[in-house]
């Protein structure tokens, strides 16, 4: 971790999506009601975790998927660890024709509008994906 970061919390999930829910309510839970970006960090990291449980080797039998959450200077910081894949996550572009409410396929540009950063790493083992939200700014 940076210089001047506290790990707020870490849960491992199996990579399957009955599973969702609990990650939602560890961000929840963690954050809490009174950091004004709970609500935000819940959906963004939702997303994430949702694209690991599909798109990731998480998705396998016996993979898991984790969750920190961390606080920064001036905000959180939530990173997605899952068991990497064939793809990195991608904002896809907007394609005519394509409805701007599609149901698939949106999850990333939501982190890209909503997040102030975002961004993956990547090795032989797994795949990192990240976000931050100020709080300072939300105040």
């Amino acid at each position: 971790m940076r210089t001047g970061t506290t790990l707020l919390g870490s849960l491992t999930i199996p990579g399957q999506p009955r599973h969702l829910r609990a990650a939602r309510a560890f961000v929840a839970d963690t954050l809490g009601p009174d950091c004004p970006c709970t609500e935000s960090a819940v959906l963004l990291a939702s997303e994430l975790i949702a694209n690991a449980m599909q798109h990731s080797n998480s998705r396998h039998d016996g993979q898991t998927i984790t969750t920190n959450l961390v606080a920064i200077p001036g905000g959180i910081r939530a990173e997605v660890i899952d068991a990497g894949g064939p793809t990195v996550p991608s904002l896809r572009p907007t394609q005519f024709g394509q409805p701007d409410l599609a149901e698939r396929g949106r999850g990333l540009q939501l982190i890209d509008m909503l997040a102030d950063r975002w961004d993956y790493s990547r090795d032989e083992a797994a795949t990192i994906t990240w976000f931050e939200l100020s709080t300072s700014a939300l105040e």
